[in-house]
């Protein structure tokens, strides 16, 4: 066994069964969600709550914020999806214009260099802007999936990769096959959303009175 393996399995076994549960968790609600499943908002309530007590325990208070910030966006995600729900039950796909797109790239970039800053000079954070980036990227990118905006799958190819390499780097390689297995699952939900999009623009084909 090569010693990258090696180390992928003996970091899964070092695994609590609550930190599986979430993980666990996660992955069923990426699948959901490419599938536009209203259950994927359960998955994501669960996968969110489990951290939170996991990084109260460590002390680790910026995660727990953002796991409870995760927490808010799976209820409000299940409350905006069923709100856009088509007559045949599908949730409807929106998309941003190029100058929202813009605007929020910038925004994440300097909320990234900001909080990067911060970290490099306060904390001993051995990547602090690759770190900012990604907990910035999937603050907005979470928001984009409630508000059932396609490109979200686009963005996360970004910050999936971005994380993969965050962790990689850290020596964290179970985590790092991670991400590296949800960037093959959002490559497949932009596709699958597209499809879809593509189908409800189609106009409606009235069906002929007897």
């Amino acid at each position: 066994m090569s010693p990258s393996l090696q180390t992928i399995v003996e970091q899964i076994q070092q695994t609590s069964p609550w930190e599986l549960a979430a993980l666990l968790f996660g992955l069923a609600y990426l699948l959901l969600a490419v599938r536009r499943n209203l259950l994927c908002w359960l998955c994501a309530l669960l996968s969110s709550a489990i951290p939170i007590v996991l990084f109260l325990k460590a002390a680790l208070y910026m995660q727990v914020l953002l796991n409870v910030f995760y927490l808010v966006m799976a209820v409000y995600g299940f409350i905006n999806w069923r709100r856009g729900q088509t007559e045949a039950g599908d949730v409807r796909i929106e998309s941003w214009t190029v100058n929202k797109h813009v605007t929020v790239i910038v925004l994440v970039i300097i909320a990234s260099a900001l909080n990067g800053w911060a970290l490099s000079r306060w904390t001993d954070s051995p990547a602090p802007y690759l770190d900012s980036f990604v907990t910035w990227g999937s603050v907005v990118t979470t928001w984009m999936v409630t508000r059932r905006i396609i490109e979200n799958w686009l963005y996360w190819i970004v910050v999936d990769g971005a994380a993969a390499w965050l962790c990689f780097s850290q020596g964290l390689q179970a985590l790092a096959l991670l991400f590296i297995i949800y960037l093959g699952i959002v490559v497949r939900g932009y596709f699958v959303w597209r499809r879809e999009q593509v189908l409800q623009s189609k106009p409606a084909v009235a069906t002929p009175s007897v």
